[in-house]
């Protein structure tokens, strides 16, 4: 193990795009080394882990699966061993069946449930118990979990994500109350302009709900990745006093439901 670095160590799970890759180059611009964790799209990964290196930081891109709590345990050991400390972990690593009616229940199965919930609420639990005592050491650690508005409202590509999301809310309350100093918070964003929610929707159906939003919303905006890391950031760094919360990211969308 290396000495201990003296730039705080970020872990972001599902990082090869979108929110993760997001907030990945934020925190790499505020001075982070980052350890990026992808389930396949280990190319993408190592181009993200390159741009974060150009802010003067290190960061590692590491092929894992959360749902697998030897990949967890493993991505916590290759971190250690290469900067010695984890000063926040950001659990955005998300799995979903697009399965929009949700008065269809012949659209899911038991599967369906086991697969969603091993990587949407499994996953975050092994990723914070395997560096929870490294956290612990920590001047300011933090976890991060990045869940949804389906959450709170049961609305979202399926009822599975939705259910999963809850719990997700629901672990993440249980272990602000428990896991001190450790501050444990999520954030709940709703439609996001990404390429994930494209994929899921189709274009045409894309476009058609973000022009809605867009007129509807109190804010008359949509989130980014790029807007959702701003909110990681200021979680994990900027507001050392927060712990337990399920921070709302949807414009103001949730008010209107």
């Amino acid at each position: 193990m290396k000495n201990s670095s003296k730039k705080p160590v970020a872990i972001i799970t599902g990082a090869s795009r979108g929110v993760g890759a997001a907030t990945a180059l934020l925190l790499a611009s505020k001075g982070w080394n980052i350890t990026l964790t992808c389930s396949s799209t280990i190319k993408e990964a190592n181009e993200i882990a390159m741009a974060c290196e150009e802010y003067k930081v290190e960061a590692l891109a590491v092929q894992a699966d959360v749902s697998d709590n030897n990949d967890c345990k493993k991505t916590i050991d290759q971190t250690i061993n290469k900067w010695g400390r984890i000063d926040a972990l950001i659990n955005n690593a998300g799995a979903s069946k697009f399965a929009w009616d949700h008065s269809n229940l012949d659209l899911l199965d038991a599967a369906d449930f086991q697969k969603i919930y091993s990587v949407n609420l499994i996953g975050p639990f092994q990723m914070i118990k395997a560096s929870k005592e490294f956290l612990m050491k920590s001047d300011n650690p933090s976890i991060t979990n990045v869940s949804s508005i389906a959450g709170i409202k049961g609305i979202g590509s399926s009822i599975a994500y939705a259910a999963s999301k809850g719990a997700l809310n629901t672990m993440t309350i249980s272990m602000a109350r428990n896991l001190g100093p450790i501050r444990v918070n999520a954030i709940c964003p709703g439609f996001i302009d990404g390429e994930w929610l494209k994929a899921g929707l189709g274009e045409e159906m894309f476009d058609a709900a973000k022009s809605n939003l867009e007129s509807t919303v109190p804010l008359k905006s949509v989130a980014t990745p790029e807007t959702i890391a701003e909110s990681i950031l200021a979680l994990i760094s900027l507001n050392k006093n927060a712990t337990g919360q399920l921070l709302i990211l949807d414009g103001g969308h949730h008010l209107n439901l």
